[in-house]
């Protein structure tokens, strides 16, 4: 017997915005939780950034939840989230640090209106410290975390992360934070502030980078597509004849197997690419050499070859191709929607994978306040006279 969502019968108030909250409520959504986001009456910030209100991130991020409009400058604006707060199970934001407190409707408010509330609040430096009210985006927390110290070519400038890496990791800590939370609660009946400052999600990336400082003294600098210690080759990205792929030898048997799918048996056994460690010394010649036989094939017959000889690797794929990829649309996690605005679209599932549980059908992101009668009414008990009357005075 299948069971239920893991997540039905949760409520969540998501105030969250552009991509690090609204991730993580996605995610809560996606496990079965009733989602309901909260946008300002012009909506959210992303949704600014469409001219019709509608985006694929919006679509992403947005699926299975339920949208409302709140006037938080209000005074009956702030009244309707504390008595939305009283029935609620999870309230997250990601405003910059004090934001809700200086409106009134902060964590010590809410809190005290209902104990068992869990609130999350996702920033970029903290709600607490020195940097705490710096501005804070992906890209300024990529540069002021490292990453983009070690990233670019070694006679390039720091480069950015192509994707936006920061804002999701922040996403997915907040999510994992609110369920250590939830589960908390299941034994002290009371809920908690969760906090996630995006500075520190990413710190641990960075490991690589550490090591090497650690090793040798040195500050580590750009090495492009190669491994950032420069101790393992090959380790790069490397040219086919239509495209390029990514080769990553991490252990003595994958050379061996390397060496057996180039057709180059003339060097086994051959001292100066015996180990890791002579290959790295010789990071040039074997990157030559990979490349002299990547360049006679495809991206995909290379990629092929490599799985048949247990070699990590794979082709560099672009947007066209990670969209249509028939393995993850295989396993459901990539499908095809219709949605009402965007048309027939391909949106990402949850990567969680709870076996046995019941999957949550998926249902298209909502226009901005498109749930506003059937929260204020049915769920908060508004009577239509009351929802038209706030409507009029800008509440919602």
């Amino acid at each position: 017997m299948t069971a239920k969502p893991p997540l039905a019968g949760i409520t969540v108030l998501d105030f969250g915005q552009i991509y690090q909250g609204p991730y993580a409520t996605m995610l809560m959504a996606k496990a079965g939780a009733n989602v309901i986001k909260i946008e300002p009456l012009v909506g959210e910030p992303l949704r600014r950034r469409a001219p019709d209100g509608q985006s694929l991130p919006i679509a992403m991020l947005n699926a299975n939840k339920r949208a409302i409009t709140l006037n938080l400058k209000s005074e009956k604006g702030r009244a309707l989230l504390i008595r939305m707060a009283k029935q609620a199970d999870v309230l997250l934001e990601n405003f910059a640090p004090g934001v809700m407190d200086r409106l009134g409707v902060g964590w010590d408010v809410l809190h005290a209106a209902n104990p068992k509330l869990i609130y999350a609040t996702g920033t970029g430096y903290g709600i607490t410290g020195s940097d705490r009210d710096n501005q804070a985006m992906d890209l300024t927390i990529q540069a002021v975390s490292g990453i983009m110290s070690v990233t670019g070519m070694p006679d390039g400038p720091p480069m950015k992360a192509g994707p936006t890496r920061v804002d999701f990791m922040g996403g997915i800590h907040l999510y994992a934070g609110i369920m250590t939370a939830l589960f908390e609660r299941t034994a002290t009946g009371t809920g908690r502030l969760v906090e996630v400052a995006m500075q520190e999600t990413v710190y641990c990336s960075m490991a690589s980078s550490m090591e090497s400082y650690y090793r040798t003294g040195n500050v580590p600098k750009r090495t492009g597509n190669h491994q950032a210690a420069l101790t393992s080759a090959p380790y790069n990205v490397y040219e086919a004849n239509d495209g390029h792929v990514a080769i990553n030898v991490v252990t003595e048997e994958h050379w061996q197997n390397l060496l057996g799918a180039m057709g180059r048996e003339d060097l086994r056994g051959d001292a100066r690419y015996e180990t890791m460690q002579d290959r790295a010394a010789h990071m040039a010649e074997i990157d030559a050499i990979v490349t002299a036989w990547t360049r006679t094939l495809g991206k995909m017959e290379i990629f092929a070859a490599a799985s048949r000889a247990r070699i990590p690797a794979a082709p560099v794929r672009n947007v066209a191709e990670i969209m249509s990829d028939p393995h993850m649309h295989g396993r459901g996690m990539l499908e095809h929607i219709d949605h009402p605005q965007l048309g027939r679209v391909v949106l990402p599932n949850s990567p969680l994978r709870l076996h046995g549980a019941a999957k949550v059908a998926p249902t298209p992101s909502p226009k901005v306040g498109a749930d506003n009668l059937s929260i204020y009414g049915d769920w908060l008990g508004l009577s239509a006279g009351e929802i038209s009357e706030m409507r009029a005075e800008g509440v919602i």
